[in-house]
């Protein structure tokens, strides 16, 4: 589905990607795990075409991204929930989710996949007429995710979805995650938060300073020694 290969992305000379290569396959859950500044979001910023790539390839079922416009990437069925939720403060969060479906026309469908994000946020229908500038953190992440889902994507990436959210916040975004999956979403999960994001991943990938290091099933990294001690906070010492 979607291919990177050999991705080289500079600031002023400074190359934040070096030569990275991933591949998410259709239907999977892939997540690329690291440290801040590792160069994750950078990443997500070229593939959505924000950020020009020195060189290398980004390629979606064989289209070439990097001659896309950013305004074409959902009309192709690619969708980003960027860190920090970016929810419209001054808006409601029904008039948020509508704004999700800007490129759609089918009103019924609209309206059925709003319920449908209310099923899987039903805190977010308790709060339909809200301000979602006056939502809590794990909220707005919700209504983030549902309002990319309001696109019907076919791919979803999602920038730190568990960023500065309480622990059993966590656990619940991710478990929504696993759901949105089942419902036949192919998931791009970026995080710092390694231990959840390998655990319902199918492929995990480990970035260090603009270069991919580890690469594997999202379990296999787990029990992986340097991943521990990196990311997971375990010695490898006995």
């Amino acid at each position: 589905m979607l291919k990177i290969d050999n991705l080289v992305v500079s600031y002023g000379g400074i190359e934040a990607l070096k030569g990275i290569s991933l591949d998410v396959e259709d239907g999977k859950i892939v997540s690329l795990v690291g440290a801040n500044g590792a160069g994750k979001s950078t990443m997500l910023r070229s593939i959505m075409g924000l950020v020009k790539p020195k060189s290398g390839s980004i390629k979606y079922n064989n289209i070439d991204l990097l001659n896309l416009k950013t305004k074409d990437m959902v009309n192709n069925g690619i969708v980003l929930v960027p860190e920090g939720r970016r929810v419209f403060s001054n808006l409601t969060v029904l008039e948020n989710l509508k704004i999700g479906a800007f490129t759609r026309k089918d009103e019924k469908g609209i309206k059925e996949d709003i319920e449908w994000v209310y099923s899987l946020f039903p805190r977010l229908k308790e709060r339909s007429w809200q301000l979602s500038g006056t939502l809590s953190g794990g909220e707005q992440q919700m209504l983030a995710i549902g309002r990319a889902l309001m696109s019907r994507p076919k791919l979803l990436m999602m920038d730190e979805p568990s960023l500065g959210l309480a622990p059993l916040i966590v656990k619940d975004m991710f478990n929504i995650i696993k759901e949105i999956h089942k419902q036949g979403v192919t998931i791009l999960l970026i995080e710092q938060n390694a231990n959840a994001a390998l655990k319902i991943s199918d492929i995990g990938y480990v970035i260090e300073t603009g270069r991919i290091t580890l690469k594997g099933e999202g379990k296999e990294l787990l029990q992986n020694e340097e991943v521990k001690a990196a990311y997971l906070g375990q010695s490898t010492k006995k």
